[in-house]
């Protein structure tokens, strides 16, 4: 379980393909590493992945094919920079919202523009998508927890303050940049508990009291 609040950025040293699956090591030397052992969970652009091995300064991890399938890993390139965040630790602050680590699909950037000292984005997801996503609701893009300030059909929109452009790969996105989604938790199970519910949950009563429009 992860927040979304990103603790550092790293950069790919290698890519190895490896029987159709991928092993990525990322230098992170700005990633306090001091409690990370073997086994350990990082979020990578919000992938959720294993450490299977690490130095003073690096991590490596093994990606599934069902990970490369989903998430814009697939086109791991050496150098590429990427947000990191180690696993949610008891105790810890929530500064975002909770993330499972579990990207759902790859958005794409179609606009942006600056809004004042921010920067505002509008990404547009496969079709189906859309409806976990909810103005005012939460989002995971690459890692980084943010709130979607406008969403319709298939796209939503969010604004990035320069705390959040300076300290993530956000910096760096442009139209066309393919970037990871998660959307909110509560929704996908919300939806999954809906059809065969028998705690007399309808979406008539969700409606009439605000959770759903």
């Amino acid at each position: 379980m992860f927040t979304g609040i990103i603790a550092a950025t790293g950069k790919i040293e290698k890519v190895l393909e490896q029987g159709g699956d991928m092993r990525l090591q990322v230098a992170c030397a700005d990633l306090d590493l001091s409690d990370v052992i073997l086994g350990e969970s990082i979020a990578i652009n919000g992938v959720c992945l294993t450490v299977v091995a690490m130095t003073n300064s690096s991590v490596s991890f093994d990606v599934s094919k069902e990970s490369l399938s989903r998430t814009s890993l697939a086109s791991a390139q050496v150098n590429i920079e990427v947000n990191l965040e180690k696993a949610l630790a008891v105790g810890d602050r929530l500064g975002g919202h909770f993330v499972s680590g579990h990207v759902d699909a790859v958005a794409e950037c179609v606009a942006c523009q600056e809004a004042a000292r921010s920067v505002q984005f509008r990404f547009e997801v496969p079709d189906g998508l859309e409806r976990y996503i909810a103005g005012k609701g939460s989002i995971c893009i690459d890692g980084t927890s943010l709130t979607v300030n406008n969403a319709a059909n298939n796209w939503f929109e969010v604004n990035v303050i320069p705390h959040t452009l300076q300290e993530t790969i956000i910096k760096s996105y442009r139209v066309g940049s393919k970037v990871n989604i998660e959307v909110d938790l509560i929704a996908r199970y919300l939806e999954k508990l809906l059809p065969n519910n028998t705690t007399g949950i309808t979406q008539e009563t969700l409606s009439k009291h605000g959770f759903i429009k």
